[in-house]
């Protein structure tokens, strides 16, 4: 029998779902029967419990179990027989009114997906960046693997903390003459000059000395991460209990040796840098550029987005947050009480993205293809030192492998965007597609 499908909305649909009554009974009889071959009951041996027992016990929940099992294949026969596509889970709910005899009738309602539209992508906008990597980064990162093998030692006493040292401090925060939340600690340690406090802050613990303690106003920015105290000016006492000055270790052959380089020559060192380094560019120009053309292609596809779809994003994006809190060590972080309302924009950006990468995928034969998978776990691989193991462990679990396959398929989406849109090429710094600035 043609199924009746009603629209609610633009996307929106409900459909009735009959299923016969002697259909569902004979079901759970069965069920009950099946279950009483190893229910155990006081007063009973093991599958000789009476089945009203066995119905009293467990009747309302095997009924619940078959009218679930049967209105979703119900549902299922029901929208393919009508060539719809189903977003998201449909909402079943009792019909109301008298169901035909030896029927019970339920309302179906759900979301189909959009028609997906894509503009012309001649007209779209992309600014696509390239960057090197320069001697420049190559001498910044040889500094940053000194910074992680240096030591310090106790400057004498007569010697002033100066740029580079590490400093502990005993401080005391007030804000009109009240103490504030995480304005106070003892033996707090940091290093003067790499921008871990503010800079009103550093500026005056420079100079100080083991032993002396000064007072100093500090203004808060107003953008501080902090909002009770955001934009408010502090009055602060700091008392220096240590000065360390930091000794960076030497370029030499046996600070190379220990980067796991046999080599151990300075050209050897800077050769290695610069594959890495070269490596991450690579990746990190990708995620712009990928970013860019998905940015421009929201521009020419217009489509009402399913919000059963939205919601279910949502959902996962606050789960994300709260295994997130976890990861950091929040207490209760499964209980915080993150609103789902928050993450929605960036839900349905997502969902809507999902949905033209689909379209463009399945339009322009854009799928995956196997050399591709390959050669980016391979590359991926190459930043292990085992990429061989790395390799085997990508191959082996198809979850990882899904991950791989969406990141190839985005890369080829991104592709093809470029090869059809106006594209303006510019060459930015390496500090800058890295996120750094000159006092990082």
């Amino acid at each position: 029998m043609a199924v009746t499908v009603e629209t609610l909305d633009k996307l929106e649909r409900r459909i009735t779902l009959s299923l016969p009554a002697e259909v569902l009974k004979n079901e759970v009889d069965a069920r009950l029967k099946k279950l009483a071959r190893t229910v155990k009951a006081d007063g009973f041996r093991p599958g000789k419990v009476p089945m009203n027992v066995v119905a009293q016990r467990y009747g309302y929940s095997v009924q619940y179990e078959v009218m679930n099992d049967k209105l979703g294949e119900a549902f299922s026969q029901a929208a393919a027989e009508a060539n719809l596509r189903v977003a998201g889970q449909p909402r079943i709910s009792e019909k109301e009114g008298d169901a035909p005899e030896g029927q019970v009738q339920f309302d179906a309602t759900f979301e189909v997906y959009p028609e997906v539209k894509v503009g012309d992508l001649a007209t779209v906008e992309v600014e696509r960046v390239n960057a090197d990597v320069n001697d420049a980064a190559i001498d910044r990162t040889v500094e940053i693997l000194r910074k992680q093998r240096r030591t310090f030692n106790q400057r004498p006493a007569a010697e002033g903390a100066a740029e580079g040292d590490r400093v502990t401090i005993d401080f005391e925060g007030k804000i009109d003459g009240v103490p504030f939340e995480g304005g106070k600690a003892e033996g707090f340690q940091f290093l003067v000059g790499e921008g871990q406090m503010l800079e009103a802050f550093e500026k005056a613990v420079r100079g100080m000395k083991a032993g002396e303690s000064k007072t100093f106003p500090l203004q808060f920015p107003e953008d501080y991460h902090g909002k009770d105290v955001a934009g408010k000016e502090a009055d602060f006492l700091v008392t220096l209990n240590k000065v360390e000055s930091q000794n960076l270790p030497e370029v030499n052959e046996e600070f190379i040796k220990t980067l796991g380089l046999a080599d151990g020559s300075v050209d050897a060192l800077r050769a290695d840098i610069q594959k890495n380094l070269a490596r991450e560019v690579k990746f990190r120009v990708a995620a712009r550029n990928k970013a860019a053309a998905l940015d421009g292609i929201l521009k020419v596809a217009e489509f009402d987005v399913p919000k059963s779809l939205v919601e279910a994003e949502s959902a996962r994006l606050v789960e994300n947050a709260r295994n997130d809190l976890k990861a950091r060590g929040i207490k209760d972080a499964d209980k915080a009480p993150i609103p789902a309302e928050m993450f929605a924009p960036q839900a349905e950006r997502r969902v809507r993205l999902g949905l033209i990468v689909g379209e463009l995928v399945k339009a322009n034969n854009l799928q995956a293809k196997p050399e591709q998978l390959q050669a980016h776990i391979q590359e991926l691989a190459q930043s292990y030192e085992q990429p061989a193991q790395v390799v085997a462990w990508y191959m082996s679990d198809r979850q990882r492998m899904a991950e791989v396959e969406a990141v190839v398929i985005e890369a080829n989406v991104t592709d093809f965007i470029l090869s059809q849109a106006k594209v303006t090429d510019k060459s930015v710094s390496f500090e800058e597609l890295m996120g750094q600035n000159e006092q990082a």
